[in-house]
């Protein structure tokens, strides 16, 4: 075991928390206990990892990326590392650093939902020793004991927190099951499998998959929840979830088909746990078992089952099962005592893997056995839509499809698998630019629909431009009533300029902000009321191009003629040419004039305007922002959108993994790193 002499200032002064909380024991008890704090924390802490996760999420009908960051503790020399599913599962990337501040990349080698376990492992160079920490006895752990819960909490650096067991076989509250809360994970009921150990040690977000460590300095359990107390993973059955992943990247269980429940309280049986249901052509239902049934053994164990919180054991217990062995088991049945044999079977996930389907605008994915199941349907055909785009082709559709439909076929093909609909969809666009009607079969519950979807992604189109008139270069403001006798002129109509804008012949006509515009070539300007501010505009459309008129200025109490050379109105920012990036999931366009004026920009400045930046996309990870003014990408400059789209399908083709944009956010340069894989 490596251990660290050089703790860090953060694990000291916990420490001296910790100590200062400590009952008034006898100097003699307080000083043992601090060594063996110390002790253990000595052999923990060089293992210690903080996890950083840009993981997938699928909702709204799309692929969205998030970052997460979580605990975790390398277990083997070769930087195995153990932590939560809910960190690190779907994941794209994971970065963890260690005590001393070093940041390695890692694999994700195996998850686990239904226990809310992973392991990990650390990339680096060949033959390194990393330090790790050893599992303990979690069977040994009793109510009172002290603990430690170590991790990186709120993405701090390593920490650590004293407490006490509390509870060795915690579960989820009862009202919250009765109020049909779950622990969910991928579908995976993980509450009905595990019984935490419960503990007081502070633990805050961040803790997740870090240790609960025993006084001598032994991995106890792995952190998971907290309901008021802290809830860790026993490490009895962390330890041989986390053999199975690192040896064949995934965990093999039995399946029977029992569905049970605690015996009723009325019921005169004192032994055995109630079978309250049997899913159809599953293992049970072939030995023969029936809702109702008492089972009372499995094999040589002896079942009792009074307690919901009892559930967990028997359901690791029925996990273990040898998978396609016969089995000995006695029921009772009507006061009979009878034997069956069952042969289970290998458990299947609960959930298939999703995908985005961007030109459908829905996420989808292969029917389980399981859901296939919950949906009474007959067989796993079809795909099953788990998510809609707001605004996307599938909920455009007449009727609109909608998350929880199973599409069976498009245009007349049998939809088999997410494959085959990508298949489908990329033989269906790939001579078309725009959107294409397709005829889609779906079920909807025990209904059978057709739907015309139209399939494809409409690309970003010129709003075209709206008729050039004659415009003067500054801003303007409806001079009001009351302004006007405030400003000691009852009476006086016309609009005050606000603004002048710089690199334009206006400025050299003398017009200065703080004039009041009386009339145009004599023609007052009849603007008394905030609503009158297209009076001015509007006017001045009545002239062509190019001409000259004469405004009539009040400034400084004094009225003044001031020829004026009337300018082309620019383009509007909604005007610009747009693009849309698919791949980082942003949209620009070129800079307007009014961009420019209102940014006080050079008027050669160049670069794009960030219209859009779609959340979870990306772009939103690598931080852009609506606004920003895009300079460079990769240190090239961009003066427009055509180029920045050269710029994105080069980045695209060459799969780079990072890209950095230089952008403008309001004064301020900065430097954006955008990562994608």
């Amino acid at each position: 075991m490596i251990r660290s002499h050089n703790r860090p200032l953060l694990r000291t002064v916990c420490l001296c928390a910790i100590l200062i909380a400590l009952p008034e024991w006898s100097t003699a008890e307080s000083g043992d206990l601090r060594h063996q704090i110390e002790n253990a924390i000595d052999q923990v802490e060089p293992a210690l990892v903080q996890i950083h996760v840009i993981k997938t999420i699928y909702q709204n009908g799309r692929e969205m990326k998030a970052e997460v960051t979580g605990s975790g503790t390398i277990i083997t020399p070769e930087g195995h590392i153990i932590t939560n599913h809910h960190v690190v599962g779907q994941p794209t990337r994971i970065f963890c650093t260690l005590l001393e501040k070093e940041r390695i990349e890692a694999e994700l080698i195996g998850t686990d939902p239904l226990s809310d376990l992973a392991v990990l492992k650390l990339q680096s160079q060949e033959n390194r020793i990393f330090p790790y920490a050893r599992f303990g006895d979690s069977k040994k752990v009793q109510v009172g004991d002290h603990v430690l819960a170590m991790g990186s909490p709120v993405s701090l650096s390593q920490s650590v927190t004293l407490g006490i067991v509390s509870n060795i076989g915690m579960t989820l509250p009862l009202l919250l099951k009765k109020g049909r809360y779950r622990f969910l994970l991928d579908g995976e009921d993980v509450g009905a499998f595990v019984l935490w150990i419960g503990h007081d040690a502070a633990i805050y977000q961040g803790n997740s998959g870090g240790p609960l460590v025993d006084i001598s300095g032994g991995i106890i359990g792995i952190n998971e929840i907290g309901v008021g107390l802290g809830g860790a993973i026993p490490s009895d059955l962390a330890q041989p979830i986390a053999k199975q992943l690192i040896e064949k990247g995934y965990v093999t269980r039995s399946w029977t088909g029992w569905e049970v429940q605690p015996l009723l309280r009325h019921d005169g049986n004192l032994r055995g746990v109630l079978l309250s249901g049997v899913a159809e052509d599953s293992a049970a239902d072939k030995a023969g078992f029936e809702s109702g049934d008492i089972i009372v053994r499995i094999g040589n164990q002896p079942v009792t089952i009074r307690n919901p919180e009892e559930l967990p054991l028997f359901n690791q217990m029925e996990a273990r099962l040898p998978i396609g062995e016969k089995v000995p088991v006695e029921i009772i049945r009507n006061n009979e005592t009878r034997t069956l044999h069952i042969v289970p079977a290998e458990r299947e996930p609960a959930q298939s893997k999703t995908i985005e389907l961007k030109s459908w605008g829905i996420t989808v994915q292969n029917l389980s056995s399981a859901a296939a199941r919950e949906m009474k349907r007959i067989s796993q055909e079809g795909l099953l839509i788990t998510s809609m785009r707001p605004g996307g082709p599938s909920g455009e559709a007449k009727p609109a499809l909608r998350a929880g439909d199973v599409i069976r076929s498009v245009n007349g093909v049998k939809t088999t698998s997410t494959k085959k609909l990508e298949d489908i969809t990329q033989t269906l666009l790939s001579d078309h630019t725009d959107p294409i009607p397709v005829l889609v079969e779906f079920d909807r519950q025990a209904e059978r629909n057709i739907s015309i979807v139209r399939v494809g992604i409409r690309d970003i189109k010129d709003q075209g431009l709206e008729v050039r008139k004659a415009w003067l270069p500054a801003t303007t403001q409806v001079i009001t009533r009351e302004m006007a006798a405030m400003l000691g002129i009852p009476g006086l109509t016309g609009v005050r300029i606000t603004q002048v804008y710089t690199e334009n012949s206006v400025e050299s006509t003398g017009l200065m902000v703080g004039d009041i515009i009386l009339s145009i070539d004599g023609d007052p300007i009849p603007a008394a009321q905030p609503e009158d501010y297209e009076i001015f505009q509007n006017m001045l459309r009545q002239y062509a191009i190019g001409a000259t008129v004469v405004l009539t200025i009040f400034r400084n109490n004094t009225e003044i003629q001031l020829p004026v050379q009337l300018s082309r109105t620019p383009q509007l920012p909604r005007e610009m040419r747009k693009y849309h990036d698919l791949h980082f999931e942003f949209t620009v366009r070129d800079l307007s004039f009014q961009d420019v004026a209102a940014n006080k920009l050079p008027i050669e400045f160049s670069g794009v305007w960030v219209d859009e930046v779609t959340p979870g996309s990306w772009a939103a990870l690598g931080e852009l922002a609506v606004g920003d003014i895009i300079i460079t990408v990769d240190g090239k400059p961009v003066p427009d959108v055509a180029t920045l789209k050269q710029m994105m399908q080069t980045v695209e083709r060459t799969r780079s993994e990072t890209t950095v944009f230089h952008v403008l956010r309001g004064v301020h340069h900065i430097y954006l790193e955008l990562e994608v894989k």
